[in-house]
């Protein structure tokens, strides 16, 4: 994997995060479901953009979040995704290459809005979410940079992307070039309704195009229809070099044709907020796999990265992720 420029190139929903905090009484004012995540329209997203407080802006998504991890541990990364030429997409655009992440994906200049997540804080610390999908939906295969494709050891693409044909295409396309060039292809499932609404697809990408597998314990059980974990384990070792499967507590277990590793859940003082657990374990896992490290080493990293995530608000490292890993190296 050598003569790249980039360690991981990350294909996702571009969406701004956008936090504030409110009260109890504040969520059924404006008749939010605590503890929900519930997909709006622009007036919508508009109409609570509006009555949120004083807020933290910044770029979000899952494999928005799995870059932010990547540079935060050394690692070389870009991202390609959909904004809009609006405050929103400058929002995101700025704040993605702030963290040392390349994003030089055209804006689109008509279409939907930027995408959003407005999330209000209760002061128990609960997120409750609203995502306003817009432009990030329009990703197509125009959108795809065969040239970073290839100059990237790794091409990494979030699950949710693959609601739309647009962007299944694209992603086909860009595995194709990947793999054309020499280069590996990951995926992360990310959630287990979107596995049920495209199991047989999926399933076809993992085994024709897919090197490195992320998935929950719910999501893989969901893929192969199986009762257990340890029927899924069995399968997935049927169909892709390498994958890693996280537990919650339990941890994660990784898996080749001939390797098994378990590796334990780090120790965390108090779980503050569980958002970007996978994205962050997919960051320390792929940064050792691109450096080269043992797959056992892989997933103590991404152990490590996933703990320092939840034991705070929000889904970007907060501690310094390279001395948290030097100890594991």
């Amino acid at each position: 994997m050598n003569d790249t420029k980039f360690d991981v190139v990350g294909i996702g929903n571009a969406i701004v995060d956008v936090l504030a905090h409110c009260k109890e009484e504040d969520l059924a004012r404006l008749e939010l479901v605590k503890n929900a995540m519930t997909l709006i329209d622009a007036d919508r997203a508009d109409a609570l953009y509006d009555q949120m407080g004083p807020g933290l802006e910044m770029s979000g998504g899952s494999a928005g979040n799995t870059m932010a991890g990547i540079a935060a541990l050394g690692g070389k990364g870009a991202y390609i995704g959909k904004v809009r030429d609006d405050q929103l997409g400058q929002v995101f655009r700025h704040d993605i290459r702030a963290i040392g992440v390349a994003f030089d994906s055209a804006a689109a200049t008509e279409g939907s809005p930027t995408a959003r997540c407005l999330i209000f804080v209760t002061p128990d610390g609960h997120r409750t979410m609203n995502t306003f999908l817009g432009a990030c939906t329009e990703l197509g295969p125009d959108d795809i940079d065969e040239d970073l494709i290839k100059s990237a050891k790794v091409t990494y693409m979030e699950g949710y992307l693959w609601d739309r044909p647009e962007a299944k295409d694209a992603f086909v396309k860009a595995a194709k070039v990947a793999h054309d060039a020499g280069r590996q292809v990951s995926i992360s499932l990310s959630d287990s309704f979107c596995v049920d609404r495209h199991r047989e697809s999926f399933r076809e990408l993992v085994d024709d195009h897919i090197d490195v597998l992320f998935a929950n314990e719910e999501e893989i059980k969901s893929l192969y229809e199986v009762e257990t974990f340890e029927e899924a384990l069995a399968e997935v070792r049927k169909h892709c070099r390498v994958a890693a499967l996280t537990r919650s507590e339990k941890g994660a277990v990784i898996v080749s044709q001939d390797e098994l590793y378990e590796i334990s859940a780090e120790p965390v003082a108090k779980v503050v907020d569980t958002t970007g657990a996978g994205d962050l374990f997919a960051s320390g896992f792929l940064y050792g796999y691109t450096q080269g490290h043992t797959l056992e080493i892989c997933g103590q990293l991404g152990a490590i990265c996933a703990a320092e995530v939840i034991s705070h608000m929000g889904a970007r490292p907060d501690a310094d992720l390279k001395e948290l890993i030097a100890k594991a190296l």
